[in-house]
């Protein structure tokens, strides 16, 4: 299998089945090994042609005389990876596109399909000069066709955060994320293990952001280095470390992670207490709870008890007040995770929102009897969406006043979150910090 043929089934198969390109490209790299070269072809092509889809698909349109809409998927995604190709890569020569398009063609397809593939293809390099987009749009409509994303998703965010600030977020989104590991710190320092890496010849460095987190260019696939497999590391985004930072537990205490899978913030938490007291992780899908087994596991984390449940019942398995701090890292709309895994802003709809706000409040609503007087709640999401973070945390305090937001404890959180316009949330976009979207609060309740 050749690079672009993974890559048009992979596109195929996202738009037709919808997967999650990640995760098919990743099986399908397992399952065909191509080389290096190869596999960041194949990776390249299928995450760019979902990033630029809008752009792809309004350039596509006035080649196809019959419209994208009435080709078989595999020709349609066969013509977007072709398109993307030509427009945004510059180093591959343009005939060699259209020769591996009409091979793949005649393969899949009759000798009319490669011919029609051919022709447009053809075309397209002819006027590749002429390819603009309108300029006369409203706002909405030209950054959702210049940096493709979804006209709805586009208009909500001009509305809370400005035209400037919503072109950076989507900007942010097409671009390539960083990879970022977090250092077991009961084994080393990020000193020590930023020091081992670049001994090593890697290209890395500390994150401005996450006192544990370190950040590596051109560093591969990071679960299969030994680092990885000692559990010296852990790969995960910067925004998400901030998450135990804010819950900062202390050893001994009891902590309880609602909604933990796969893992990574509770042995997270679980490093932060010295892998002391304990925690209970909990998730709603069964086949997760092996993920945090398995982190555990890595990590020689012994503090972390696993239970199969849906957060709403754990109040009928744990005695009201019998945790010191709480987490509850909520279901969201995942909007803050676009740059990796840009299907999802194809995927995911407006009236969703509002769905998994109701799921939110009642998680919230059920596992707040559970902490202790004076004890911590965390709540986060990986969005950007204020009905689902600011509006959501603002309405349960309202209705249980017994709960008030309280500054971050650690010097970095604090810091960072001083442009936000409320002591204990924290809202981080795409663009800020070269990480992912996320939203962070921190409260705690009253003593009795």
């Amino acid at each position: 299998m050749s690079a672009r043929e993974m890559a048009l089934e992979i596109l195929t198969r996202v738009e037709q089945d919808k997967s999650y390109s990640n995760l098919l490209l990743n099986q399908m790299l397992q399952k065909h090994p191509l080389e290096r070269a190869d596999a960041g072809l194949v990776t390249e092509i299928v995450y760019g042609t979902i990033q630029h889809l809008n752009t792809i698909d309004y350039y596509l349109n006035s080649f196809v005389a019959k419209g994208l809409k009435k080709l078989e998927p595999w020709v349609r995604s066969l013509l977007r990876l072709s398109l993307y190709q030509v427009v945004y890569l510059e180093r591959i020569p343009d005939h060699a596109i259209v020769n591996e398009a009409v091979n793949i063609a005649k393969i899949k397809g009759h000798q009319g399909i490669s011919g029609m593939v051919n022709g447009v293809l053809r075309n397209v390099i002819r006027q590749k000069d002429q390819l603009k987009l309108p300029t006369d749009l409203p706002p909405a409509g030209r950054i959702s066709l210049q940096y493709s994303h979804p006209k709805w998703m586009v208009a909500r965010w001009i509305k809370q955060f400005g035209e400037p600030t919503t072109e950076l977020i989507c900007a942010a989104n097409n671009s390539s994320p960083s990879t970022s590991a977090r250092v077991n710190t009961l084994k080393f320092t990020p000193a020590e293990m930023l020091a081992a890496m670049q001994l090593e010849g890697i290209e890395a460095r500390a994150s401005k952001l996450a006192p544990d987190g370190i950040i590596m260019e051109h560093a591969g696939n990071l679960a299969f280095t030994r680092w990885f497999g000692e559990g010296s590391i852990t790969v995960q985004d910067e925004s998400s470390m901030l998450v135990a930072e804010a819950v900062n537990p202390q050893p001994g205490m009891r902590v309880l992670d609602c909604c933990a899978a796969p893992g990574g913030k509770t042995t997270h938490l679980a490093e932060k207490m010295k892998d002391t007291g304990s925690i209970v992780a909990c998730d709603i899908h069964e086949h997760k709870i092996a993920l945090i087994r398995e982190q555990a596991n890595r990590l020689q984390l012994k503090s972390i008890e696993t239970v199969f449940s849906d957060a709403i019942d754990l109040s009928k398995h744990y005695e009201a007040e019998s945790f010191d701090c709480i987490l509850l890292d909520a279901p969201c709309s995942g909007l803050g995770v676009i740059r990796r895994k840009p299907d999802l802003k194809w995927a995911k709809q407006e009236q969703e929102i509002a769905a998994i706000c109701i799921i939110q409040r009642s998680l919230l609503n059920a596992v707040h009897s559970l902490l202790k007087p004076g004890g911590i709640l965390v709540y986060s999401t990986c969005t950007m969406e204020y009905t689902e973070n600011q509006g959501m945390v603002k309405q349960f305090i309202e209705l249980q006043p017994q709960f008030s937001l309280e500054a971050f404890p650690n010097d970095q959180l604090a810091e960072i979150s001083a442009d936000s316009a409320t002591i204990g949330m924290l809202q981080i976009l795409p663009h800020q910090y070269n990480s992912d979207g996320f939203f962070i609060a921190r409260m705690r309740k009253k003593q009795a």
